[in-house]
């Protein structure tokens, strides 16, 4: 039990690191919270009933914030399935509101509640009701009750966390297979700016622009990731057939891949594609998860099974911790490295095409930094830069814990200037228990 506990943390070691920082953020961004929405309206609606029994009469008051509009319409489906009469609804400013007073009063009509938002519960209107209004008798506000909850842990902030890893990670799987080779690969960011500039391109030239189809779509989509994988093939060509070491090749790559994004885009960005594009990198259709993020849990489930079930993981290990052992052991090296860096431009390709999707256009500006954050999540999760080592499932810790620290930086209002510090600290600390680690064995 404790050799299988010491072989765990050797290898998710981080997975504590990223529930500490899940902790740590949760605490520091604790904050008072009101709910909006249907849930507001149904705390509101009982609260009221609980009051005044099954019949009260009340008045909903509503502002113009985003969601008012849906709040004040199930609330009133509430209180009237309820048994409750609701005798007005104002909506928009206090003048409107006034207004709706001021008529139900001339008409002598008794109000026991004013059901409001947080917002409106507030106006002054509302803070002597009794005088103002007599012949409303005397009428309770009733807003929606606050609550202390974590804005860190909010459902919407840990799905954005998701979505905004999501490209990141799932180039991050490539690049995993590369530094176990004892690789890597500098040019990803760059065939991610190529791959959405060439997706949208294709889409805005060939495929009908705007009036595109589904299958348009994909086509230009699969074209723009099949371009990048060439690439790919033409960096691991360099290396295994010219022994040129894979720093100079990608460096070079990064380069042209970023020169040709900006020719073939003319310094602009590309938005001539139809709205639908944007269903993988922003709808929803799988238990609420983003499409992009289904799309990377998938992946790396794939890439697990590769590396963990199957003989290419096993050669890429090989060739990782030895690569003159494994040619005489009789493992294709070529190929296998040949393999790395393909599928390394392939995901960077999709990563491209997944944030065209995003936002919904294609620029030569997109990627920029990126191999930088993808070979962070990879060396965090990890895996050794000398080769050899490292788990896919620890490239997902590490790309979570990336995409953690620089949310719950955002939260806390830390500077953009000093997160790159940061993150550049926790790069270095990474390596150097990579090394601590490698000089006690």
């Amino acid at each position: 039990m404790k050799q299988i506990f010491a072989r765990f943390l050797s290898d998710y070691g981080m997975i504590f690191v990223l529930l500490l920082l899940c902790g740590f953020f949760s605490i520091v961004t604790i904050s008072n919270q009101s709910p909006t929405g249907e849930a507001a309206a149904k705390q509101v609606a009982e609260s009221i009933t609980d009051q005044f029994g099954k019949t009260p009469r009340v008045l909903i008051a509503v502002g113009e914030q985003p969601g008012d509009a849906d709040y004040a319409a199930s609330l009133e489906r509430s209180l009237t399935a309820s048994g409750a009469q609701v005798l007005a609804t104002a909506k928009g400013q206090p003048p409107a509101a006034r207004e709706a007073l001021v008529k139900l009063n001339a008409a002598g009509e008794k109000v026991d509640a004013v059901a409001c938002t947080q917002v409106t519960g507030a106006w002054i209107l509302f803070s002597d009701l009794k005088t103002d209004f007599p012949a409303l008798g005397d009428p309770q506000v009733i807003a929606p009750r606050s609550y202390r909850w974590p804005n860190f842990l909010k459902s919407e902030n840990l799905l954005n966390i998701a979505n905004q890893i999501a490209v990141i990670a799932i180039i991050a799987i490539g690049m995993t297979m590369v530094i176990i080779t004892g690789g890597i690969d500098l040019s990803v960011g760059s065939l991610l700016a190529l791959s959405a500039v060439l997706t949208a391109g294709f889409i805005r030239d060939l495929a009908g622009g705007v009036d595109a189809s589904a299958g348009g779509m994909l086509l230009a989509s699969l074209a723009a990731i099949g371009l990048c994988g060439l690439i790919g093939a033409f960096t691991g060509a360099m290396i295994t057939l010219f022994a040129i070491p894979p720093f100079i090749v990608t460096l070079a790559m990064m380069l042209v891949g970023s020169g040709l994004a900006y020719i073939l885009a003319k310094g602009q960005s590309i938005y001539q594609i139809p709205d639908s594009f944007v269903w993988l990198g922003r709808d929803a259709d799988l238990l609420s998860l983003p499409n992009a993020v289904v799309l990377m849990l998938i992946l790396y489930a794939l890439a697990h099974v590769l590396m963990s079930r199957m003989k290419l993981g096993r050669y890429l290990y090989a060739v990782g911790g030895n690569a003159e052992a494994a040619r005489l052991s009789g493992v294709p090296v070529k190929r296998v490295l040949m393999f790395a860096y393909i599928a390394s431009a392939l995901l960077a390709g999709l990563g491209g095409v997944i944030m065209a999707s995003q936002l919904k256009s294609g620029s030569a500006t997109y990627g920029n930094m990126y191999e930088l954050y993808v070979i962070a999540a990879v060396v965090v999760g990890g895996t050794s830069l000398s080769g050899g080592e490292g788990k896919m499932l620890g490239t997902l810790i590490g790309a979570f814990t990336i995409a953690v620290i620089q949310n719950g930086m955002n939260l806390t209002n830390v500077e953009s200037y000093t997160q790159k510090v940061v993150l550049g600290l926790v790069i270095l600390g990474a390596v150097l228990l990579d090394k601590l680690r490698h000089a006690r064995k």
